[in-house]
């Protein structure tokens, strides 16, 4: 059965690098997704160009699909929450939650690789704002809830991706209301790209202001050639390996993120202590090990 397209029903916004590109993937094949790019950027940053501007991301008629976008900036917005509520208050939102340490660095070398900014870890912590209103996580998790009810809020995590991604798509697809599917044996792989700093930060600043400008006026077809091109190298990649971040700065991310994950921890009702400590090395394991054997002595 042939329709005219709807407004999406399903959102899954993030927040960003907690396996969208996979999720993408994968359910692109089952989905009715936008066409030719990934994220539209509609309500956060184009929603002055119109819905017919963002209905032309999408393919005038659908065949019995669910309509949806994978949109990982919107997590943090309250802008976004209350556009999308106005337009679609039926709406379901997908929301997937990672070690909020491990997902901000993984947000920060994208950046730094896309030459997003120029900045180390700690400048990049002060100077750009989504770093850590994306790691809000309790905050906006409550927020979506309040504004679509928890019955059309699913609040997942990427632990649970990782550890067995077709129960964690079964349960997504479940939500969404699209018919389950087993994975395919490389997409049961789920893994990030290594990325390394630009080899030229200006080139590699003005090849995505470019994309970005090009994407936004319905070209992102050139986008998509260079990427499959040799010319890629130009913009992407070549420089140093990321500097190993020193352990000082990663105990004071857990103290930052700590309260928010708390906060997450009673809206899931799951214990999250993984994620409000770093991880102990070799030696401190062996320590723990040592003190808990005399404590049970």
């Amino acid at each position: 059965m042939t329709t005219r397209l709807a407004l999406p029903s399903f959102f899954i916004v993030g927040p960003p690098r907690t396996g969208t590109s996979w999720l993408h993937h994968v359910l692109s094949k089952y989905t009715v997704l936008p066409r030719e790019v990934k994220e539209t950027r509609f309500f956060d940053v184009h929603f002055h160009r119109g819905i017919a501007w963002y209905r032309a991301h999408y393919p005038k008629s659908i065949e019995n699909k669910k309509v949806g976008e994978i949109a990982p900036t919107y997590f943090a917005s309250a802008e976004v929450r209350a556009r999308i509520s106005a337009l679609n208050p039926r709406a379901k939102i997908v929301c997937t939650f990672r070690d909020p340490v491990d997902r901000v660095l993984s947000l920060y070398r994208l950046k730094r690789a896309y030459g997003m900014f120029p900045w180390n870890l700690e400048e990049a912590m002060r100077k750009d704002p989504e770093l850590i209103e994306s790691s809000k996580y309790g905050s906006h998790l409550k927020a979506w809830l309040s504004e679509f009810g928890a019955d059309r809020v699913l609040a997942t995590v990427y632990d649970d991706l990782r550890r067995d991604p077709q129960q964690y798509m079964d349960v997504l697809v479940d939500f969404i209301g699209v018919r389950r599917f087993p994975l395919t044996s490389i997409e049961l792989m789920h893994s990030s790209d290594e990325m390394t700093l630009p080899r030229n930060y200006q080139r590699t600043r003005m090849g995505t202001m470019v994309a970005d400008w090009l994407k936004a006026h319905h070209l992102a077809r050139v986008v998509r050639k260079v990427k499959r091109s040799r010319m890629l190298k130009l913009f992407l990649g070549g420089g140093s390996n990321f500097a190993e971040v020193p352990p000082a700065v990663i105990h004071k991310l857990y103290e930052q993120f700590r309260p928010e994950v708390e906060k997450l921890e009673v809206l899931l009702d799951r214990d999250l202590s993984a994620w409000k400590s770093p991880p102990l090395n070799g030696s401190e394991q062996m320590e723990q090990a040592r003190m808990n054997r005399g404590l049970a002595s």
